[in-house]
């Protein structure tokens, strides 16, 4: 490894390191508990697809992954479910976001990857939902389909849509800002050097919802009791 290549990677980490830093400072200090009992909005996401857009996709979901494990032993009191269902939700979003962006990085795509993210993360959210929320509220499943169209749907659609609006607003500064510190490099490349990485991702979301996907369907049918 040459010194040239070292050092690009450590502006790397740097960078990735600061912006989960400022992640988990938003996931502190701005946060809306307790909507509709049990829901929390918080802006880490903005931040996080922000790591995403500059630094791909998988660089996005593995800051997620530390900001979630920060907020479990910090401000959440749901434990494991909680990291698993805040980790779902930042990974999804971030992910699908940030491999769309990197595809082709212009704003077509940008805002293209932010409704896909959107949407995915609906998705989701709602199928975990339907399998977490009675484990750890003891409220029956029946309960929490009947929560999906006055609270889950539009909590999910807001909370995305908000940090897809805040992430587009927010990009262009942050960027240019570590171009300048020097930690990334001054033009951002649209070539396709991590394809390879992408399709492991792609099928990596893709397995995600087929599990969840067989989960909701055992536990309708009955097959499982969780």
């Amino acid at each position: 490894m040459t010194n040239a290549t070292s050092k690009t990677d450590l502006k790397r980490l740097v960078s990735m390191a600061l912006l989960s830093a400022i992640a988990i400072a938003a996931d502190l200090l701005i946060r809306l508990p307790n909507i509709g009992g049990f829901l929390t909005y918080e802006p880490k996401d903005v931040i996080l697809t922000i790591g995403g857009f500059i630094f791909g996709p998988v660089a996005g979901i593995l800051m997620s992954l530390l900001v979630c494990l920060v907020e479990m032993v910090t401000v959440s009191s749901t434990g494991f479910i909680g990291l698993l269902m805040n980790f779902l939700s930042s990974a999804v979003f971030v992910g699908v976001s940030a491999l769309i962006y990197q595809r082709k990085k212009t704003l077509k795509n940008a805002i293209f990857g932010l409704v896909a993210g959107t949407f995915s993360m609906l998705i989701i959210m709602l199928l975990w939902n339907y399998i977490m929320t009675p484990i750890f509220t003891g409220m029956p499943r029946s309960e929490v389909l009947k929560l999906f169209l006055p609270l889950l749907i539009p909590f999910n659609m807001i909370k995305a849509s908000l940090n897809s609006v805040l992430t587009l607003l927010l990009y262009k500064g942050i960027a240019t800002a570590l171009r300048k510190a020097r930690l990334i490099p001054e033009r951002e490349s649209n070539d396709a050097a991590n394809r390879r990485t992408n399709t492991i991702l792609i099928i990596s979301i893709s397995a995600v919802l087929t599990v969840t996907l067989v989960l909701v369907l055992l536990i309708f049918a009955g097959v499982i009791n969780m």
